[in-house]
């Protein structure tokens, strides 16, 4: 619960700007903190196992506690063999949660912080300060007063009906503000103005139009002002659905298998365009097949032309290969070139499009296998930080939120950074995601291993211990001494 407290925490840090300001009631907050907690499970955690496992099984070892179920023949194995087994049961909540809840948990998520996002500030006048957030208004004031809603020299542009700039302008010595029932309108009461009006001409050229405008001099006038802009709408949550955050694990299998299906029907598309596209015939003519394919690339016509008028005229005695150039002649060499140059280019472009749209497909297949692996990658890292910690309590003998909590952070912190940047070697492509999903388990599972065994051991680290293993990798320090 601490661990993720702070993860909140670090959440309202990063989204306060656009949280800030725009009068969100407690139930938006509330819910969007719910659904950001939910996202944030997969950090917050592996976390806690690992200090609850480290501040467990030290202060068991720092009260003797360990060391009595040790005398009465308990080994470690046998302690942590009922833990081990509440860690299988969490591990497979884990997973259960990772493939149902965390999918609904992200589109709920991502609904709703793309409709708060959306939302403008409310109604805030600053003293001589245009204010902005009403769609197709400006206003400014050169005083306000907040409890009374008296204003004073009162400025009010309207935009909109597709024209550029102030349509109507609106100045006032003094107003009024309030709201109407439901507060759908903002309503000025206005009084000692002058309005400046222009009468719209859209069905005349520019040069035609006489520009009319209407000048109307008011003691009170009450101006209506649509508020609509200002409310709170969530999102349409279809339009984040197809996410491959949103996906269970079903779903990403069939989702990474049409992906790789369309991918390499694109590339066998690709290879047999390039063998229907151009074929050398025997005597050394590049010809271009008939294929509905190659009919709109550019310059194809042109050498289809001219092969075929060659092919019209009567062999001379010349039968080396590339006589057919000289037969040629300047004129019709020259559209040869150039158009097999045209058609060159077109087929070399279309080849770099479709190597481009391959590796687009491919980074799109990478994101949904990160997502699939990370689902299985929760519930494998509860187990694996739990044999980090139980043992490394046990060798440490202290309990509490002292060194137990600095021991547990730093090997979060190092186990986190590993994962980190193993999924981005994945997303640049430089990995495998089944390599680099699973790249700091991998670096840890030897750390969890050998924890184990020396806990099991009932050995504790002390001074003479490390000098001992110092001198095993450089025994001439043992000369020395």
């Amino acid at each position: 619960m601490v661990s993720l407290l702070f993860l909140d925490m670090q959440f309202l840090w990063v989204y306060a700007d656009e949280l800030i300001g725009k009068g969100l009631s407690f139930w938006v907050v509330g819910e969007l903190m719910l659904y950001a907690s939910a996202r944030l499970v997969n950090l917050a955690l592996p976390l806690a196992i690992l200090m609850s496992s480290i501040m467990t099984l030290g202060s068991l070892a720092e009260h003797h506690e360990l060391t009595a179920m040790k005398s009465s023949g308990m080994g470690l194995h046998r302690v942590l063999r009922p833990l081990a087994v509440t860690m299988v049961g969490v591990a497979l909540g884990a997973f259960l949660f990772a493939n149902f809840a965390w999918p609904v948990a992200n589109l709920k998520f991502r609904t709703l912080l793309y409709s708060v996002t959306r939302k403008k500030p409310t109604m805030n006048l600053t003293d001589g300060v245009f204010y902005n957030g009403i769609d197709g208004h400006s206003i400014r004031a050169a005083r306000v007063d907040d409890t009374t809603g008296e204003l004073e020299d009162v400025w009010v542009y309207r935009h909109g009906q597709g024209r550029e700039g102030a349509t109507m302008v609106i100045r006032a010595e003094q107003g009024r503000m309030s709201e109407s029932d439901g507060g759908r309108f903002l309503l000025l009461d206005l009084k000692k103005g002058l309005s400046y009006e222009e009468v719209a001409e859209d069905a005349m050229r520019m040069e035609q139009r006489t520009l009319p405008h209407m000048t109307t001099h008011f003691e009170r006038q009450r101006v209506w002002i649509d508020l609509s802009s200002l409310n709170f709408a969530k999102a349409d949550e279809q339009l984040f659905k197809r996410a491959y955050e949103m996906m269970s694990l079903g779903q990403l299998t069939y989702a990474i298998d049409s992906l790789t299906l369309q991918r390499e029907n694109a590339a066998r598309t690709l290879v047999n365009y390039g063998n229907r596209s151009l074929v050398v015939s025997p005597d050394g003519l590049v010809q271009k097949r008939r294929n509905p394919l190659n009919e709109g690339l550019p310059g194809a016509s042109t050498v289809v032309a001219d092969v075929a008028e060659l092919n019209s005229r009567p062999a001379n005695a010349v039968t080396a290969r590339g006589d057919w150039m000289i037969r040629l002649g300047a004129s019709a060499e020259r559209r040869v070139f150039d158009g097999a140059r045209e058609m060159l280019r077109s087929a070399q472009q279309n080849a770099a499009n479709q190597r481009a749209e391959q590796a687009s497909r491919q980074t799109l297949i990478n994101r949904h296998a990160i997502e699939w692996h990370r689902k299985i990658f929760l519930a494998t890292s509860c187990i694996l930080l739990f044999f980090i910690g139980a043992p490394l309590g046990a060798i440490i003998r202290r309990g509490g939120l002292g060194l137990p909590t600095v021991a547990a952070i730093l090997l979060f912190v190092t186990y986190y950074v590993i994962t980190i940047v193993g999924e981005r070697m994945v997303r640049s492509g430089a990995l495998e995601p089944a390599v680099g999903m699973w790249l700091g388990t991998v670096v840890m599972l030897p750390a969890a291993v050998g924890l184990t065994a020396w806990a099991a051991r009932e050995a504790r680290p002390t001074g003479a211990y490390w000098l001992r293993l110092l001198r095993r990798f450089r025994p001439s320090l043992s000369s020395d001494s």
